[in-house]
């Protein structure tokens, strides 16, 4: 049930406002303080021109004057100035944020200002008033202080009435006619004048209170919103980051902690959009319960943060064990955490929440851990990580991608007919990057297919290069992954090469990795089709690696069945690996693809693959991948015979 308001409360200020709107009005009133001061410091300043241009310059002969006697008579006007200074000092350092925001001290310098300014009015108008003339410094002042510097509606109402009846009492008792020595009052018109003066003031006075107080709860519910997360209502990281940095200030030990709700994609799928969404509200609950004395906020999507002190293990498994009371649901779910300590405590909290966020990553889907700590090993991964992918556009357009090529020979003649291309990266700060240090890591993040296409070129570039020399080429197999085909046209982008540099088709062979194909992919299908109708050999990489070779041979057709290593590692060892070879030769040739079994690196491997049929083999004991230049010199030496099939 709502409750009730007191308007009257309202109306005179008796609520209690929250820490922000305090601090709002108390800004709006430092802010005020600098422009009074400012007309302060210029009128001073003014005025003590004035006395020096009246009896220095203007009347030089008719007005004796000495330092002391100067001082002595502007004595009002420097105070005035200094505390006017002061003021304005204060203020500007208090905005620009260069001194800590204190209420106490602020409330000290403007009433101490405004004291001094009805002081100097009180002063100013008594004098004028006993000379016949009005009093405007004093109401002046008055204005300033109730209506610039806004207070709560009852201190206003208070201050007003407390000054108004103070200088009327003042006036009564201490003004005397300087001409006839007699006392002195306000009339009867001038004191209806004053007093509505008064009320005139205090309304404005509470009337731009309210009008502020608005604007300072509507600032406020847009500041609530900008820190706070609309699903769950907990903070989000704009809060946290501002809240990370003010508790590593003042704790010993912090830990940032990054919270990945395991197998929440199959939670929502089961359990529907809207329950996933009240799930999300119910853990940020727990997280806020878990946490509730350190920072804490919902990054995104079902990723949750904190930062927290040294007891964070007892913290996470009060998380842990919390999820049980917010769902009903039966299935798996879980939390993994990750957690990352800086050393330098200024470190960006959003640097610190992605290093955590990396921890927990490398334990996805790993039932047996549910907390990785970021620690040097981590760390030299996180930044060969961060490395390629700040890298690798530069890496391409600078050269520092190079293609080695590995040859491969015929099994019947051990002749060379053909090469792979296998891409390396020499980076002049980093030094030689071998493919599995950067490939994964732009597979991951979807960059794969910008390495691909500059390897292709490369390789169209060589090949053009050698033709126009006038020597001899091989076929050169070009590796595509299944992320090629998702954000690229494979086969238009190496059409447009093929075109560009006058490639004939047959010398560039397609290789496809089994892992990358499906029974039931008809996209991928339609691809080995269109790169058939087009003119180029399609191999299937890798054969063995994966689960689906059986099914991706009566699915696709394949010119090449290229035999993944594993069969070879301990060869010789095993009659088991020698067998299934032997078998997987034979079952190509009955479909009709040629064969080729990479990972040969003995003369015993050799012999073996040529007998149980294999058409083609490449490894170490042809040769390592090496640069272009190394390859064709290996070729003009003899040392590479080509073979007279090479298609």
């Amino acid at each position: 049930m709502e409750k009730k308001r007191n308007w009257f409360a309202e109306l005179l200020g008796f609520t209690e406002d929250s820490e922000y709107i305090n601090k709002y009005q108390q800004d709006a009133n430092v802010r005020s303080g600098i422009y009074m001061a400012v007309i302060v410091v210029g009128l001073e300043v003014f005025m003590i021109i004035r006395y020096l241009y009246r009896y220095l310059i203007k009347y030089p002969d008719k007005y004796e004057i000495t330092v002391e006697s100067f001082f002595k008579y502007t004595k009002s006007y420097w105070i005035f100035l200094g505390v006017g200074l002061v003021m304005l000092i204060y203020g500007i350092l208090y905005i620009s944020g260069r001194i800590r925001r204190s209420n106490v001290i602020s409330n000290l310098v403007i009433i101490g200002f405004s004291g001094v300014c009805l002081y100097f009015g009180i002063l100013t108008s008594l004098g004028d008033f006993q000379k016949g003339k009005m009093i405007i410094c004093f109401l002046t002042m008055a204005l300033f202080v109730a209506c610039l510097l806004i207070w709560k509606p009852y201190i206003s109402l208070l201050l007003l009435t407390a000054i108004a009846s103070f200088f009327a009492e003042y006036i009564k008792t201490r003004a005397v006619n300087e001409a006839t020595g007699e006392a002195m009052e306000l009339g009867s018109g001038d004191f209806i004048n004053y007093v509505t003066f008064f009320i005139s003031a205090t309304v404005i006075a509470i009337s731009i209170y309210h009008q502020r107080h608005r604007v300072a709860v509507e600032s406020e519910k847009l500041f609530t919103l900008s820190i706070t997360d609309e699903l769950t209502g907990i903070p989000n990281m704009h809060r946290f980051a501002e809240d990370a940095e003010a508790f590593c200030r003042t704790h010993k030990e912090c830990i940032y902690l990054f919270f990945n709700i395991e197998n929440f994609k199959i939670f929502n799928d089961q359990m529907g959009f809207e329950y996933g969404n009240e799930f999300l509200v119910g853990f940020g609950r727990l997280v806020a319960d878990t946490f509730k004395d350190c920072p804490y906020a919902r990054q995104a999507d079902d990723h949750f943060v904190a930062l927290a002190g040294s007891d964070y293990r007892s913290k996470i498994d009060a998380l842990r064990d919390g999820i049980s009371r917010i769902s009903d649901y039966e299935g798996y779910i879980d939390v993994k955490v990750g957690g990352f300590m800086p050393e330098d405590k200024t470190m960006n909290p959003l640097i610190c929440v992605d290093k955590a966020r990396y921890a927990a990553g490398t334990i996805k889907n790993r039932s047996d851990e549910h907390f990785r700590l970021y620690d040097a090993k981590l760390d030299k991964v996180f930044r060969d990580r961060a490395y390629v992918l700040n890298n690798i556009d530069k890496a391409i357009r600078e050269g520092y991608i190079k293609v080695y090529y590995q040859p491969v020979m015929r099994s019947e003649d051990e002749k060379l007919c053909g090469c792979e291309a296998l891409v390396r990266w020499i980076d002049p700060d980093v030094g030689f990057l071998s493919p599995g240090a950067f490939v994964p890591i732009l597979e991951e993040s979807r960059q794969i297919h910008k390495l691909d296409k500059c390897v292709y070129e490369i390789v169209c570039k060589d090949l053009r290069s050698t033709l126009d020399r006038g020597l001899p080429i091989v076929p050169v197999s070009l590796n595509f992954s299944r992320l090629d085909f998702e954000l690229m046209n494979p086969v238009e982008v190496l059409e447009e090469l093929v075109t560009k540099y006058d490639i004939p088709r047959d010398y560039l062979h397609v290789e496809i990795t089994e892992s990358a194909l499906t029974s039931d992919d008809t996209t991928l299908q339609s691809y080995v089709d269109i790169f058939h109708e087009k003119g180029y050999a399609v191999w299937l990489d890798d054969f063995g690696s994966g689960y689906s070779s059986l099914n991706v041979l009566k699915d696709f057709k394949f010119d090449l069945l290229k035999i993944d290593m594993v069969f070879l590692r301990n060869f010789g060892e095993k009659q088991e690996s020698e067998t299934i070879l032997r078998n997987i030769i034979r079952m190509a040739e009955e479909v009709g693809m040629d064969t080729l079994c990479e990972g040969v690196e003995t003369k015993e491997a050799v012999d073996f693959l040529e007998q149980a049929g294999c058409g083609r083999l490449q490894g170490y004991f042809f040769g390592k991948p090496m640069p272009y230049d190394d390859f064709l010199s290996m070729i003009e030496r003899g040392e590479f015979e080509i073979s007279r099939k090479l298609l």
